[in-house]
């Protein structure tokens, strides 16, 4: 069976269909599983945020694959999920949700997939009540630095697990 992960670096990128997953569905497994190698690879472990299943069902969040269609093959290539995160503050509000497990498979980076998910995910959150979005990246994925930044996302203090680590970036968006 094809993948996206093994695709030629000029295929042709099929529309993007994003489907939401119960935290556990095997295709969020399968990226999950991708994502947390890469944090090992770049910062050397795995990101040990505490995560409960539960958080990703609405109305407190929502889990998304979004697929691709490589040769009549429908393929994940790219997760976004968000949570409530009340305890954060960004732009006088404590309606926040945080963006989490962001990932594209690397044979289709640089074509757009990870903006598209990050403006499906603001869009959910904000219809579920959040009034602004927050995130926490690490300075070992300049790429998702870049990604945050032009899409309107400006740096807020540390929070989270990690808010001690040097290593340890996060950003807000307000949510109109």
């Amino acid at each position: 069976m094809a993948s996206v992960r093994e695709a030629p670096k000029n295929f042709r990128l099929a529309a993007l269909e994003i489907v939401r997953v119960g935290y556990g569905h095997p295709d969020a497994m399968l990226l999950i599983d991708e994502v947390q190698a890469e944090y090992v690879v770049r910062y050397g472990g795995p990101d040990e945020t505490p995560l409960d299943p539960l958080m990703f069902e609405p109305p407190q969040g929502s889990f998304y694959v979004g697929y691709l269609d490589f040769d009549r093959v429908r393929t994940p290539a790219v997760t976004g999920a968000w949570r409530m995160h009340h305890e954060v503050e960004a732009f006088g509000t404590r309606h926040t949700a945080e963006v989490k497990r962001m990932y594209v498979v690397p044979t289709a980076r640089a074509r757009g997939l990870a903006r598209i998910m990050l403006a499906h995910l603001e869009a959910a959150a904000a219809q579920a009540g959040a009034e602004a979005m927050i995130l926490e990246t690490g300075s070992a994925q300049p790429e998702a630095i870049a990604l945050y930044k032009s899409s309107g996302y400006t740096p807020i203090p540390s929070f989270g697990i990690y808010r001690d680590s040097p290593l340890n970036r996060c950003f807000a968006k307000p949510l109109a």
